[in-house]
């Protein structure tokens, strides 16, 4: 079940992906021509703005897709929902909110 679940994220994540690189790919494309002067339109955002924006969301996912290829990795491994602290288990309540989580709520609320 939790396989499945991390997996299922995964594929979310690699389809959000996808789509953010084809609006990167665009907006890259629109602030290379020379006569898109969105800089002074004060009407709405500009192709800066707009590319900043994508790009955090980006990495956002990207940093989101690590955290479940590593928690892909831990059930592999057998030390899934394993708190990386302090050794005991993490509450499967915790696990049903965060299936990425490597530490229990104790170790969490520590940091």
């Amino acid at each position: 079940m939790t396989r499945a679940i991390l997996e299922a994220r995964l594929r979310e994540l690699d389809t959000a992906l996808a789509r953010l690189d084809a609006d990167d790919a665009s907006l890259r494309h629109d602030r290379a021509d020379a006569t898109a002067d969105d800089e002074h339109d004060p009407e709405g955002s500009t192709l800066s703005g707009e590319w900043q924006r994508v790009d955090a969301l980006r990495r956002a996912r990207l940093d989101e897709r690590a955290e479940v290829l590593a928690a892909l990795d831990r059930v592999e491994a057998g030390t899934y929902g394993i708190c990386a602290v302090c050794g005991r288990p993490i509450p499967a309540a915790r696990l049903e909110v965060r299936p990425m989580a490597t530490t229990c709520v104790t170790c969490a609320a520590a940091v």
